[in-house]
């Protein structure tokens, strides 16, 4: 039975919210080549998981036999997580761009499930599980746009996600998303409808594209 892990970070509902409307639209399609699947589901929103604490931290790097009562009750909730994480045959993650970066709930998220020598390091315990993650922005940060240099949700997911965790890693990005709510950025509507409707195709494209690669 297939299982999806989904993550939703925007702190605005499904209806106001770009990523929650395309990972929504994914989740659909997912779970129609997939009548019989399992979907984790996390609104980081709703319910944040805990920031990575001191103890949570260390114990990642002791034997379990050696962590004090502190440091087995903060690791196991992280181990909730991670055994999520390597359990599901496909990642979905809603990422908008908040101040040039990931909400602070997903970075909480990733903390707990980036653990050296399991899921990260030299043989990642989720190596090739694919990942979807829809990086929406307020803007458009493409290259050769004024605000490229200050991309910094898709370069670090790379490097956290694909790079760090061995996940096969593929973006869809809905931009210029407050073009019907900024009066300055009334001229880009029609270019934000388009990017929208690019990233609805890209949703079902990628889990045709999985369902394909699954049955192969």
């Amino acid at each position: 039975m297939a299982t999806l892990l989904h993550i939703d970070s925007s702190v605005f509902p499904t209806e106001a919210s770009a990523s929650r409307a395309v990972t929504a639209a994914f989740r659909e399609h997912w779970e129609q080549q997939h009548p019989q699947g399992t979907v984790v589901y996390h609104d980081l929103a709703a319910e944040p998981v805990a920031h990575i604490t001191a103890d949570a931290h260390l114990a990642g790097f002791v034997p379990a036999s050696a962590h004090t009562p502190a440091q087995a009750a903060a690791f196991a909730e992280r181990v909730k997580l991670v055994e999520e994480l390597e359990q599901a045959d496909a990642i979905l993650i809603g990422a908008p761009m908040y101040n040039y970066t990931i909400p602070s709930t997903l970075k909480a998220w990733l903390d707990n499930v980036i653990i050296m020598g399991r899921t990260a390091g030299e043989n990642p315990s989720a190596k090739g599980t694919p990942v979807t993650v829809v990086a929406s922005r307020g803007g458009s940060y493409a290259p050769g746009t004024p605000r490229e240099g200050y991309e910094y949700v898709q370069n670090y997911l790379k490097a956290v996600l694909a790079d760090g965790l061995g996940l096969d890693l593929e973006f869809i990005v809905p931009e210029l998303t407050m073009a019907s709510q900024n009066p300055a950025m009334a001229e880009l509507a029609p270019l934000a409808e388009a990017s929208r409707e690019r990233a609805f195709e890209a949703a079902a494209a990628r889990v045709r594209g999985l369902a394909e690669r699954a049955a192969a």
